[in-house]
């Protein structure tokens, strides 16, 4: 039985779809201004793996992640390098697939843009005031926060503490436009010279939190499944997202609300970009193998905060390979697999994929989830080493791992085939020490480690496989 902790109620609940067999998510996506850091990517990797259980189970899954294609952000970078808000959107949207792709992220069944979206932005706000939950002030349009009774249940605060938050961080200018200070923007006036579109309380744009609103109940429905998204989401975009939703809709939004923790850097620091501490996915990946900063992302329970360091992916780059190389070892016994079965192997097996389902049953719990995982490579490297290896019990154990890791994101590759260059060398070594010619062997397996090619002798023959 499948458990979420619900950031709205603050308590693990067992998940119920509301249709059979389908789960309906939602996850907010980037604002392509920039690309993504890796606390960006932090997000998107642990929703990822969400997703890939929930398949893994047996859910469809309709996943939905938005682009905010146009805010402040986006017009100033626009501003700044001298070209359109929408240039700027294409081109972090194309280096944001680059990334994802980089990381073995399921592409969303669904990523709307914001400024495809503007007819329905501009129709569910003004159902908002013809509701009375929304007011226009001089080419502004704001939500009435107060109006709506549970505002503040999602981020556990109170009005006061909200009107003060609000005091602290808007101008005088907006200040004054507004009835009461919590109130938010859901249409902005546009400034002279930026991106607009005509709307009934002319020229301006979305406000940040309509969009989402928006988008999630236009591909989704009314009600759906899961809200996923970062804890600094939780207030305000979350919290203004359950007040516009549910006023315009009159249904309850969402029935389990997602968060991931934060990604820290040196003294327990939030990486951001505001506070310019961040490390890009598209800078990283030039330096560091892909699968290691995903393995990093994703072997992390989803809620808790997780440091980013050199010492970090390293520890991970390691796990990662003792996974690997029990895959890739047992995997090239497959050659020579002529032993008889042995039942008790489908056991073991069996006995750890429950073992697995069960931590991650427990809230998605990819911590004791991987414990599962290290005892199938246990069992593959105890198996891999006996003299004789049955086919089937072979390939029992291999699915299972990929089965697992494939989870997390890991993937293998089952047969590599070496060029013929290094296939040469590998045959010249094996003659070589047959010859017990040993400076001419060791020269190349040296030779072979610099092409990525890493050679174990075992009693069984000559074991590779390539570090990737």
């Amino acid at each position: 039985m499948l458990k979420i902790f619900n950031t709205y109620t603050r308590e693990k609940e067992e998940f119920k779809s509301i249709q059979p067999n389908q789960v309906n998510m939602y996850v907010c996506g980037p604002t392509v201004y920039n690309y993504i850091h890796i606390g960006n990517g932090r997000s998107i990797v642990a929703f990822d793996t969400v997703r890939r259980y929930l398949e893994y189970i047996g859910y469809n899954v309709k996943f939905v992640s938005n682009f905010t294609d146009v805010d402040d952000k986006m017009i100033k970078e626009a501003a700044r390098e001298n070209i359109t808000v929408p240039e700027v959107a294409d081109k972090f949207i194309k280096a944001f697939y680059e990334d994802i792709d980089e990381l073995n992220v399921q592409r969303a069944t669904v990523n709307p843009r914001a400024t495809d979206n503007i007819p329905e932005i501009i129709n569910f706000v003004k159902v908002l005031i013809d509701k009375g939950y929304a007011y226009e002030s001089d080419g502004d349009v704001f939500y009435r926060a107060r109006k709506f009774k549970n505002y503040g249940k999602l981020s556990d605060m109170d009005i006061d503490q909200l009107v003060q938050g609000a005091s602290e961080h808007i101008g005088e200018a907006e200040f004054d436009k507004k009835q009461d200070p919590i109130d938010f923007a859901l249409w902005k006036k546009a400034k002279p010279g930026e991106i607009n579109w005509d709307s009934p309380w002319g020229k301006g744009r979305p406000g940040w939190h309509i969009e989402c609103s928006v988008m999630s109940t236009k591909y989704l429905g009314n009600n759906f499944d899961i809200h996923g998204g970062g804890q600094d989401l939780e207030f305000p975009h979350h919290e203004n997202e359950i007040a516009q939703s549910e006023a315009e809709t009159g249904e309850k939004f969402v029935n389990y609300w997602m968060h991931n923790g934060f990604v820290t850097v040196e003294n327990n620091e939030k990486m951001s970009k505001s506070l310019g501490n961040f490390v890009t996915v598209h800078d990283l990946v030039k330096t560091t193998d892909p699968q290691v900063i995903r393995f990093f992302l994703s072997s992390t329970h989803y809620r808790r905060p997780l440091e980013y360091s050199k010492a970090n992916l390293q520890k991970a780059a390691d796990n990662l390979d003792k996974i690997k190389t029990a895959y890739n070892n047992l995997s090239f016994r497959l050659d020579d697999a002529n032993g008889q079965k042995d039942a008790t192997i489908d056991e073991q097996i069996a006995k750890i994929v429950e073992e697995f389902k069960t931590a991650m049953n427990d809230d998605f719990n990819v911590q004791n989830g991987l414990t599962t995982i290290f005892e199938l490579v246990s069992l593959a490297n105890n198996y891999s080493s006996q003299d004789s290896v049955n086919k089937e019990n072979a390939e029992a154990i291999l699915t299972a791992i990929s089965d697992l890791s494939g989870i997390l994101g890991v993937t293998f590759d089952d047969k590599k085939e070496l060029s013929d260059e290094i296939q040469s060398m590998v045959d010249q070594r094996d003659q070589a020490r047959a010859d017990k010619d040993f400076a001419t062997s060791d020269e190349l397996r040296d030779k072979l480690k610099e092409m990525g090619v890493i050679l174990e002798d075992t009693p069984q023959g000559t074991r590779w496989h390539l570090n990737d």
